[in-house]
């Protein structure tokens, strides 16, 4: 199999459950090598960019809320195969049809909140990776920044 990249990002139910080590951990016992990473609150156009092939469905709207909803975690990977690892590692979208042993099988919670979303091809990973690592895809208001401007003074 060839080398690889894949993006995934770890959605709001994953990093509000504590499950962000679980999926790194998973993607690094497959083999995977973790390239790039980074937790942001997405801004309502780059949800919109991520899952542009879903525009017009009756779920679009939901699920860019939902993916707005909380921080998310941002996952670059690379590897022999690591789309068709990374596909295989998470399950099928529907936890209920996610065996036993894969991230949603073993996590999942509803259709929506399925822990961790995954691009389906090379040329897929490379897109959202490019919308989501982009510096103007964070909403400022859930910044870093702003957050340790909040932070007592020492």
């Amino acid at each position: 199999m060839p080398n690889e990249l894949e993006f995934l990002l770890i959605k709001p139910d994953g990093v509000r459950r504590g499950l962000v080590g679980e999926v790194l951990r998973r993607m690094e016992m497959k083999g995977l090598r973790i390239v790039a990473l980074r937790m942001l609150k997405l801004k309502r156009d780059c949800a919109e960019a991520l899952y542009d092939v879903h525009r017009g469905k009756s779920f679009y709207q939901s699920l860019v809320d939902f993916m707005t909803s909380g921080p998310v975690v941002a996952v670059l990977v690379e590897g022999d195969g690591a789309v068709e690892v990374v596909r295989n590692l998470i399950g099928p979208t529907d936890g209920r049809k996610a065996p036993p042993g894969t991230i949603r099988g073993d996590y999942s919670t509803s259709i929506l909140e399925n822990i961790v979303h995954a691009a389906d091809s090379q040329e897929r990973a490379i897109y959202e990776a490019r919308v989501i690592f982009d510096p103007q895809c964070e909403d400022p208001s859930e910044s870093w920044n702003s957050l340790l401007g909040r932070a007592p003074q020492p």
